[in-house]
């Protein structure tokens, strides 16, 4: 039975769950080729924990994003950040790689996607976009392709999750209060890391610069409450 190889970008905890999927058995089709985060100390012990659990694995722990590129693994999740995946999108897709992306937010950019989906196409690769937290997209299309829509992406967060940007205040730990109201493009930008499923839903129905997106800190919440209306 063929395997796939898979590389991967970046070793954080979305990683960690692919790596965690592989070592109970549940990807048997892939083979693990290799690792690329910021440090290398970091790649070390994310690749040593996969080599010493499983007999005859050989995944490289790559010091650089060229060497990872090298490996021309069939597919590339990238588990990092969206200014990594306008980085190396679209050398990665010319190599000969397919990739899966958790990044959304990169997308945002209409340029860039477009960009990102000539390079897969002339490359006879492919482009998965995961939708993480958030389903029904194939709905969401078909109502967006049938008639005008209009959609809006309503998000509740804890005010713990917005420190380190530029809308929190100590206020938010005990007032409820909307911080963020604009459009996917604008709160991707604004957040970088956090709006990557409203980016998601934009792009399965009128784009990011045509989708309402709010923000709502409650004091207390833990998690993240999402409600899409088309």
């Amino acid at each position: 039975m063929k395997k796939y190889s898979l590389a991967i970008i970046g070793c954080g905890k979305l990683s960690q769950i692919v790596a965690d999927a592989w070592l109970s058995g549940l990807l048997p089709d892939y083979q693990i080729a290799g690792a690329y985060s910021r440090t290398y100390e970091t790649t070390q012990r994310f690749v040593e924990k996969l080599n010493d659990r499983v007999p005859g694995s050989e995944s490289k722990a790559c010091k650089s994003m060229d060497e990872l590129l090298d490996l021309k693994a069939d597919f590339i999740v990238e588990a990092a950040a969206p200014a990594v995946v306008r980085e190396w999108a679209i050398p990665a897709l010319q190599k000969g790689s397919s990739l899966v992306i958790l990044s959304i937010g990169a997308l945002a950019d209409v340029e860039f996607y477009k960009e990102v989906k000539d390079a897969a196409s002339e490359n006879g690769e492919r482009v998965h976009l995961v939708s993480g937290s958030i389903g029904g997209f194939d709905v969401l299309r078909t109502v967006s392709l049938m008639e005008d829509s209009k959609v809006s992406f309503d998000t509740e967060k804890g005010p713990d999750s917005l420190k380190n940007t530029s809308v929190y205040r100590d206020a938010l730990q005990s007032e409820k209060q909307v911080v963020f109201k604009g459009n996917a493009a604008e709160a991707i930008a604004l957040f970088p890391t956090k709006v990557n499923v409203a980016v998601a839903a934009s792009l399965a129905t009128n784009g990011p610069e045509n989708i309402d997106v709010s923000i709502t800190s409650t004091p207390g919440y833990v998690g993240d409450r999402h409600r899409i209306s088309v």
